[in-house]
């Protein structure tokens, strides 16, 4: 379908790609990956001939079409959604306002005119398109209210997915969509990579997102140094190939020098001598053969971003509590009477459908909104820090990337020029960077500028809302391992996977104002929820779970009626060791749940504790070591899965008892 043959582009002199050559099936699904700025999208330009070529050819089969869809903003006018969404080409756009015309009472220029008109509109799909487009635009998430709406009216990220429709309703041979995720939630995500799962045309793709790389993708493209590579297999099979291709270079590389070093010492030991020196100059016309067809070391693909929280002052145990909350948009009452609390060292993922209130449970928590009734408690030597899903919530759009790191010298005074200019190297912001304005920043830089001003000024209550949006696979994995190694406690969304999984260590499920906590990581989490799938289970509404420390308060039993007269001493004394033998046995409940809580700590400290000593280059300088810490490890995690296991069922027996006697 589509041919590339030594393609090459620079922009003065920086070469983006050279000799690029790469064949297009019809039925290739492909992601595009590579290190930021390593031209991905500049290839997309080139391919849809939007920027020439330096040198090369670009080949289309004879009829194939592509549809395209960049990464940040696409134009929207008057037109209606549904009119942008059913505009698969400017013939039938025109087609199709000609035609309400003449429907709403418009004089056609000839009656021949106006059979000619809908002939040619029903050849090109006539209003089945319009009845296909009003499925896709459901399926992205706009209502039926939405459709008639001006698109203008409209934030840029639903101006994108209208855009995003038409490309679906035209269906075009080849799709390149350029971060298509971004600005989707979870649920019209997980629609729209059902629906690319069938797409009968081919794709390529460029997504920092793993899951939905590996779902869709069963190739994949790698931009780097220059060069495209082609891998098979989704995202994971390519980082394992590409692994094993590292070691295999890495062996050849080593016996190559091997090879060379052994042939210099040969012309370095008897090359001055008259009888050897005729082998001697062989071994030097050897040695250069070698040196030319040598392979060179593997070079790091990319400048990543690397950096660590630095560790916060230590809080007590309880670092938030929320008592009796009350919070409503209107008449939507996303929470009543609720209650919750987080204790120091914990790593919670929020899930559950949208609109259950995950969000709005972590500006409460962080003090972003203010509480409509009950109390939001911080705990002693407790400092949040709110990473907002809209990276301007956190961020001034008119100051420059410095005055908004310096900023943060208003909550820590340490901050200095010099120190800030070293956080915002680390996160890829170089000399002239730090002088740009913030609305001109690209999605990915401004969260980063949010995430160097956390560096700055560190919380020990992290608070973070989808944290992955915006940032590619490299720099969500230095947030991974930075997050690994922080000790504050730590409350996040993410509709990451892979993220997730790498991070959480309990699972929080929100629902209909409830919240019902699962005391292990996430897969315990899909174990214990029987969810269908793992990133399904992220919006899932799970039956069957008993709500924790959240809800409404439980109803009452009314009053019996009072019996005549007093009671005697004897009555009294009955009904008091009633109560005594029937709260016996709540006594125990909560003291067997109050030690498991002391003990899952514990165990979960002694985990982070292995963990880091494992991490630790020093820790493999020591035969021995490593291999007991990873038999202590594996004891740890079956003592913690077990103490887990036992306190969901004696949290759920205790709730019963006191639901009971209440």
């Amino acid at each position: 379908m589509l041919t590339l043959a030594d393609v090459s582009k620079s922009y003065g002199p920086r070469t983006l790609f050279e000799d690029v050559s790469v064949f297009i099936k019809r039925e290739d699904r492909l992601g595009l990956v590579g290190p930021n700025g390593a031209g991905k999208t500049t290839l997309f330009n080139v391919i849809i001939g939007d920027e020439s070529v330096d040198s090369g050819t670009i080949t289309w089969e004879k009829g194939a079409s592509f549809g395209y869809l960049p990464q940040e903003t696409a134009p929207a006018g008057d037109e209606t959604v549904l009119d942008l969404a059913t505009a698969i080409t400017p013939e039938f756009a025109e087609l199709r306002d000609q035609l309400r015309i003449i429907e709403s009472g418009g004089s056609p220029a000839c009656m021949q005119g106006e059979f000619d008109a809908h002939h040619r509109f029903e050849e090109l799909g006539g209003y089945g398109i319009e009845t296909r487009a009003r499925i896709i635009l459901a399926g992205l998430g706009f209502g039926a209210a939405d459709f008639n709406r001006p698109a203008r009216t409209f934030s840029g990220g639903w101006v994108m997915r209208a855009h995003l429709a038409r490309l679906l309703v035209r269906e075009p041979a080849l799709l390149l969509l350029d971060e298509p995720t971004n600005h989707l939630d979870l649920e019209v995500l997980l629609w729209f990579q059902d629906y690319l799962s069938r797409y009968p045309g081919g794709l390529i793709i460029i997504s920092h997102d793993r899951a939905f790389l590996n779902t869709l993708c069963t190739g994949i493209l790698e931009l780097r140094d220059q060069t495209l590579y082609r891998w098979t297999g989704d995202y994971d099979d390519f980082l394992r190939q590409k692994e094993a291709h590292r070691e295999q270079q890495l062996s050849v590389r080593k016996n190559q020098q091997r090879e060379i070093a052994h042939l210099q010492r040969f012309v370095d030991r008897f090359g001055a001598k008259a009888s050897l020196a005729s082998r001697a100059k062989s071994k030097e016309k050897q040695i250069e053969r070698l040196k030319e067809v040598a392979i060179d070391a593997p070079e790091e693909d990319i400048r990543r971003i690397s950096f660590r929280f630095p560790q916060p002052p230590r809080p007590g145990l309880r670092v938030v509590a929320l008592k009796g909350v009350r919070q409503a948009y209107g008449e939507n009452v996303v929470y009543r009477n609720l209650s919750f609390h987080a204790e120091r060292g914990e790593r919670l993922v929020l899930v559950g459908p949208n609109g259950a209130g995950k969000s709005t449970l972590l500006k409460i928590l962080a003090g972003a909104i203010p509480i409509q009734a009950g109390t939001r408690e911080l705990g002693g030597n407790v400092t949040a820090g709110y990473f907002a899903q809209n990276r301007l919530d956190n961020l001034d759009a008119r100051r420059t990337v410095m005055e908004e790191a310096m900023e943060m010298r208003n909550t820590n005074p340490d901050v200095t020029e010099r120190l800030a200019r070293t956080v915002l190297g680390g996160f890829l912001f170089r000399k002239d960077d730090v002088f740009k304005r913030v609305s001109v920043l690209s999605g990915g830089e401004k969260s980063r500028l949010a995430l160097a001003r956390l560096l700055l000024a560190p919380p020990n209550l992290l608070l973070m809302d989808e944290p992955t949006t915006h940032l590619d696979i490299p720099s969500i994995d230095a947030l991974v391992n930075a997050l690994r190694q922080y000790q504050g406690t730590l409350i996040f969304i993410s509709h990451d996977v892979h993220f997730i999984r790498s991070v959480a260590k309990g699972v929080l499920h929100v629902a209909a104002g409830h919240l019902t906590p699962y005391a292990g990581n996430y897969d315990y989490f899909l174990e214990k929820s029987r969810a269908t799938g793992a990133r399904e289970a992220l919006t899932a509404r799970l039956a069957g779970e008993r709500p924790h420390h959240a809800a409404t308060t439980p109803p009452r039993r009314p009053a019996e009626a009072a019996r005549g007269g007093p009671k005697t001493k004897e009555q009294k004394r009955a009904e008091a060791e009633g109560r005594a033998s029937r709260s016996a046995p709540l006594r125990a409940i909560r003291a067997h749940v109050s030690a498991l809580e002391q003990a899952i700590a514990g165990l979960e400290a002694r985990q982070a504790e292995i963990t880091a000593q494992l991490e630790a280059p020093e820790t493999y300088s020591h035969p021995g070591i490593a291999q007991g810490l990873n038999r202590e490890l594996s004891t740890v995690v079956d003592q913690l899965q077990a103490a887990s296991a036992d306190w969901e069922r004696s949290a759920a027996k205790l709730e019963g008892l006191e639901g009971a006697q209440a």
